[in-house]
């Protein structure tokens, strides 16, 4: 199973993206989605996500301005975001982990999309 970001860019604050995430392979089940981000000199932060146990979370500074999604029959996830602010600045990565088609555990990372946002 492979993931592919896309979407990310430069934007001014209080701008939009919609950044996606296709995947791709055989997958049988999904149990769980999210977007992380990681800045320049800081570690890796959950954005969002989706689990089949604990349903739709958000980080504090992203509630209420960022909502995550998927869309089944394309095999895609989205993270839209607006009123975007220049701590927003990092790579986005998309995570996927479920069973592939031969009931295998997954745990799959795209490469990553820029979102720079100006002041």
């Amino acid at each position: 199973v492979q993931l592919q970001a896309s979407g990310g860019g430069l934007v001014q604050a209080g701008g939009s993206l919609r950044l996606s995430c296709v995947a791709s392979g055989s997958i049988f089940s999904i149990n769980a989605v999210g977007w992380y981000r990681q800045a320049p000199g800081k570690q890796r932060e959950l954005v969002a996500s989706f689990t089949k146990s604990d349903g739709t979370n958000y980080a504090d500074s992203v509630k209420g301005r960022f909502t995550i999604s998927r869309d089944n029959a394309k095999s895609t996830m989205y993270l839209h975001m607006t009123s975007l602010k220049p701590e927003d600045t990092a790579v986005y990565y998309c995570m996927l982990r479920g069973q592939d088609s031969t009931l295998r555990a997954f745990d799959t990372w795209g490469w990553g999309t820029q979102v720079t946002v100006s002041s």
